[in-house]
């Protein structure tokens, strides 16, 4: 009997020589390379091979793998319908079914070697004609070339296959789109509406009766879900309008190898009450700025309503030292954390004594088309620090990802665990939040500017993976510190006399007391040539431009218009006054409680010493009832912002009769003087009887 040779020979076929299996590995030109049971590895040419006495096929691996997904979506007899017929085609092809183990010999009506393909599938047609399946030839043959082209995926009957709306007509799909499309920008309605819109559509494009055309209410919800996948059409109408935004093409990257090579600068409200200057209870409005490279956060404000002159102060900060505060543990200074503080201690000797919060200089920022960033003094900022602005594309928030993202991440772990938290959303909010806020901005600040230190710099970040340790995630300060030895980077922090040139202008008079800026008066001896005097700029009826920090009310800088152009720098008169510092609400309740008794206008002494003893009564605590709920509320904030405000050496505190020339009083203020009151008599009849007569 002459033996058939097989036709082709492939990687992961098994062959019978020698009386032994052996699985071709490898095939290079005119050679193969084998390896038997054991692992053991021979090579021989092919016309060695295919000649050698006792030489057969014994099995070939299928075409393709199974795709597993696939079948899982057909109908149950649709797929053990596939793997009937994969059984069946195997054994047509190899000689022996997929469950017979290798090395077994195959049925001789099925032997490659004895029989050729189509005597084996005349074979396989005739038994199945005997199994009661009669199959033609072309029909199996057809199966034959589509396993072996798509392995067991080719062999089903795709008219099986789930194809949603294949049975409706196209002008209602068509128009299921359109509608599913045009719901992007309103507010979130329900299937009925989009069903309706639907029938408008084809009533007044198509100009066919909807009746006639429109599936079942069962299977119009099916499509809808279909068609509104991933649009959030029924669903959030705010991330329905963020996902219409997303590009149809793959997101670029933007590669940063250096601190401040690229960062981000974004506001958002952030989702804590705060008690304002006026009592009333408000969200503060956070901006700040994120490396890329580094996740570091150089700085972050609050305010009721950002401004272009927060945006150049948030600059400042981010290129100067963070100072350690008072109250802070000793954890949290630079020379105790990872980052490399001698070294950067050698460029700047502040940063000695500074928290453990990086200094970044920027080299691009990324921002939206607020007008914040689009104003000039904000462009004028970034020019003169040289920095390169580069406004995202209009509706393209992804292009400035990862500061938006960031602000969740301060949501869950920071805001929901401050008092007077509001929740993400209306429907996440409790009952009375306001009810709960107890904390200035100039408090909140503080608390925050703590927390970037504390937890952020030192918290594990998910973008900071390096490609060869990706299990290993590195803070932003191990980040800041692998970047500074390996990118060759050299921060330099900005000098004090270009800090103090971005903070917020204000223009007062130099009186006989001072500055006044807010009720709160700053004074010094080197202000003593220039008081009264006439700064000499006429644009500003001879004001002084001072300078002064919203986030530190102990010091104001007064530029010397009549000299050099240099600073002078005033402290606070009265902060010597209160045993501990204390934030602007104290300040402005203590003043109120006073009005509130009648006094003449409170003097600024008499106001320091009201807010200390506000101070005494909140450690001490107070009866029920015996104060109201703004004194109380006042009271915790005081005391809060006791153990972490700054503190500066204050002047002398001025005589208290002597009070500034009217003239120059540049900032109009409430005296607190109540009229004179007449009080009603009392009525006596005996009295009123002797007028009559």
């Amino acid at each position: 009997m002459t033996v058939s040779r097989p036709s082709s020979l492939r990687v992961g076929d098994e062959v019978e020589v020698g009386g032994a299996v052996h699985t071709v590995t490898g095939l290079s030109g005119s050679a193969a390379r084998l390896a038997d049971v054991t692992g053991a590895e021979s090579s021989m040419a092919l016309a060695e091979l295919l000649s050698a006495p006792g030489f057969r096929l014994v099995t070939r691996v299928p075409a393709a793998l199974p795709p597993r997904g696939l079948l899982d979506a057909l109908p149950d007899a649709a797929a053990e319908q596939a793997r009937w017929w994969e059984r069946h085609v195997i054994e047509v092809v190899t000689g022996v079914p997929p469950e017979v183990a290798a090395g077994t010999r195959p049925r001789p009506e099925y032997d490659p070697q004895s029989r050729t393909l189509r005597q084996r599938e005349m074979a396989k047609v005739g038994e199945l004609a005997a199994a009661g399946h009669r199959v033609p030839l072309s029909t199996l043959q057809r199966l034959r070339l589509s396993y072996e082209k798509r392995g067991v995926w080719g062999l089903v009957d795709h008219r099986a296959a789930p194809r949603p709306g294949a049975r409706t007509d196209e002008r209602v799909l068509e128009a299921l789109a359109r509608a599913v499309r045009e719901e992007t920008d309103r507010s979130t309605g329900t299937v009925g509406r989009l069903r309706r819109r639907v029938e408008q559509i084809l009533a007044g494009e198509h100009g066919i009766d909807p009746a006639s055309v429109m599936p079942a209410r069962a299977t119009f919800y099916r499509l809808a879900a279909r068609a509104a996948a991933g649009r959030h059409t029924f669903g959030s109408a705010r991330t329905r309008r963020s996902a219409a935004k997303v590009p149809d093409g793959p997101f670029g990257t933007v590669a940063a190898v250096r601190p401040g090579e690229w960062t981000q600068i974004d506001s958002t409200p952030l989702d804590v009450l705060v008690v304002l200057d006026n009592g009333m209870t408000d969200r503060a409005e956070l901006t700040w700025l994120i490396d890329i490279a580094t996740r570091t956060i150089p700085a972050a404000v609050l305010r009721p309503s950002t401004k272009a002159a927060d945006a150049a102060l948030l600059l400042a900060r981010s290129m100067t030292p963070e100072p350690m505060r008072p109250g802070w543990p000793d954890a949290l200074r630079m020379s105790r954390s990872v980052l490399p503080h001698r070294r950067l201690a050698q460029i700047d000797q502040r940063l000695a004594q500074a928290a453990a919060r990086p200094v970044i200089v920027p080299e691009t920022i990324v921002c939206d088309h607020g007008k914040v960033y689009m104003s000039q003094a904000f462009r004028n900022a970034c020019r003169a620090m040289g920095i390169s602005l580069q406004p995202a594309h209009g509706g393209s928030p992804w292009e400035k990802g990862t500061v938006e993202a960031s602000f969740s991440g301060l949501g869950t772990l920071f805001a929901q665990h401050v008092a007077g938290y509001t929740g993400s959303s209306v429907e996440r909010r409790g009952e009375k939040p306001d009810a709960d806020a107890a904390w200035s901005i100039v408090e909140l600040q503080d608390l925050l500017d703590e927390w970037l230190v504390t937890t952020w710099q030192n918290r594990p970040h998910a973008g900071l993976c390096h490609p060869l340790m990706p299990g290993r995630e590195l803070t932003p300060n191990e980040m800041y510190a692998a970047l500074v030895e390996t990118a060759g980077y050299v921060p330099v922090p900005l000098a004090a006399s270009d800090y103090i040139e971005l903070l917020p202008v204000a223009w007062r008079a130099v009186n006989a007391y001072g500055i006044k800026i807010g009720h709160r008066t700053y004074d010094c001896k080197a202000l003593n040539p220039y008081r009264r005097q006439h700064s000499g700029v006429r644009a500003r009826k001879g004001l002084w431009e001072i300078h002064h920090d919203p986030y530190d009310v102990t010091r104001v800088w007064v530029r010397d218009h009549l000299s050099d152009g240099g600073w002078i720098l005033a402290p606070w008169t009265h902060l010597r006054a209160a045993p501990a510092p204390f934030g602007e609400q104290a300040w402005k309740h203590a003043r109120q409680v006073l009005a509130r008794r009648g006094q003449d206008q409170a003097t600024e002494a008499e106001i320091a010493r009201a807010a200390a003893a506000l101070l005494d009564k909140a450690g001490q605590g107070s009866e029920q009832g015996k104060e109201s709920r703004r004194d109380r509320k006042a009271g915790a904030r005081a005391r809060a912002v006791s153990a972490t405000g700054p503190s500066l050496p204050a002047e002398p505190v001025p005589p208290p009769g002597r009070q500034p020339p009217p003239a120059w009083d540049d900032e109009e203020e409430d005296d607190g003087t109540l009229a004179e009151v007449i009080p009603l008599g009392v009525f006596d009849a005996a009295e009123e009887a002797k007028k009559w007569w």
